[in-house]
């Protein structure tokens, strides 16, 4: 077994940007990706968003690429939240592109804050601009 010590900052819109993310939605998407991540061999360290997007602090094993890990859990887990016995009609999905940073080990507790306080920070204004970018073509950055 090889050792690792991996960790990304993650975040990934709603499909354009609109508010789906509902206190209904919002602990059954959490509680999926995290099962997900947990099933594809990562360690999920932080999982927080608002209504339109979301943080994902993760460690990724490196036999599993970045890449694979955002699609794998972006495409099941709005499978998932449009189930065909949910009742909700509004249909649930996300937006092309995510955003990734890579985080030192020093960095790590600073980025769990960060993504467990994501309603704190953008009701407050305080979230931080660079860490809110989806993808390169964002501009300007999601709004608090």
């Amino acid at each position: 077994m090889a050792l690792w010590r991996l960790y990304y900052h993650l975040v990934w819109a709603t499909k354009e940007r609109q508010p789906l993310i509902d206190s209904d939605r919002e602990a059954k998407l959490y509680h999926y990706l995290m099962g997900k991540a947990d099933y594809l061999g990562c360690i999920v360290h932080a999982c927080g968003g608002v209504e339109d997007h979301i943080h994902l602090v993760v460690s990724i094993p490196p036999k599993l690429s970045i890449a694979e890990f955002v699609k794998t859990l972006k495409g099941s887990s709005a499978h998932h939240l449009n189930n065909p016995l949910s009742a909700d009609d509004n249909k649930f999905g996300w937006q092309e592109g995510y955003g990734v940073f890579s985080l030192g080990s020093k960095q790590l507790e600073q980025a769990v804050n960060y993504a467990n306080n994501q309603k704190i920070h953008h009701s407050q204004g305080t979230a931080i601009a660079s860490l809110e970018y989806i993808t390169d073509l964002d501009d300007p950055p999601l709004r608090a």
